[in-house]
């Protein structure tokens, strides 16, 4: 498979401070999470950490960038029955041994597809790595028309529109089990900042206060309010 990354690591690091953000994205994906579960572009392990909190028997994290370090001097730390495994690279390179090991029933990818130029091969790829029943978890920034200097700089192909993201999943062969906008009240920040101001930067101040003051609010409206879009895209599919 063709498969490019071209996010170096850096400039999401911010994302580090998003507690409440990856605790939402989680309890989104919690109902579908399997016992054997895949972390594509784990980062600095933000992320992972949350999984660790969780009933699972596995978790291999794929990481390509210079993160790497974090990502294992972080995970390390963190001491419980799951058996983690570390893989400096790109899913593609080490899927087989990953399948080899751990018969992955969960992989999750957040904040990573935007990364990679032919996701169409991507989720295909994802599909053949799991067995029947098993899921990807999927959340990806939204919108073309958010789209700015931001998202050149840290290498994104692209912003999704959940029609996309579900017409993508179908064609890989999966069924989409979840699909929903995410973080509608974001919008505006991020088209200010991103798109109005052309800012190419992502602070963590800003990050920490609007994940503090913000999220909770959000989140609680949108728990009984279907939005009609949103800053991201949230989608589980299955595999038949």
């Amino acid at each position: 498979m063709n498969e490019k990354i071209v996010y170096v690591g850096k400039d999401l690091e911010a994302m580090d401070f998003a507690v409440n953000y990856h605790k939402w994205i989680l309890d989104e994906f919690r109902p579908f999470l399997g016992k054997r579960v895949v972390e594509v572009g784990a980062g600095t392990g933000s992320f992972s950490e949350l999984l660790l909190q969780e009933n699972i028997d596995s978790l291999s994290l794929v990481e390509p960038s210079e993160m790497f370090g974090s990502l294992t001097a972080k995970v390390s730390q963190i001491k419980n029955q799951t058996k983690v495994d570390f893989y400096q690279s790109i899913f593609s390179e080490v899927a087989s041994e990953i399948f080899d090991k751990q018969k992955p029933d969960s992989i999750i990818y957040v904040n990573v597809l935007e990364h990679i130029e032919d996701d169409a091969s991507e989720l295909e790829f994802i599909y053949k790595t799991l067995g029947k029943g098993g899921r990807c978890f999927i959340f990806v920034p939204a919108l073309m028309s958010l789209y700015g200097e931001f998202d050149r700089k840290i290498g994104h192909f692209r912003r999704y529109t959940k029609r996309e993201v579900k017409e993508k999943c179908q064609a890989a062969g999966f069924k989409v089990l979840k699909s929903k906008y995410f973080d509608f009240a974001g919008m505006l920040p991020w088209f200010v900042k991103y798109k109005l101001l052309k800012s190419d930067s992502l602070d963590s101040g800003a990050v920490a206060m609007y994940d503090k003051m913000a999220i909770p609010f959000v989140r609680q409206m949108e728990k009984f309010v279907n939005v009609p879009l949103g800053k991201n895209v949230l989608m589980v599919a299955e595999k038949q």
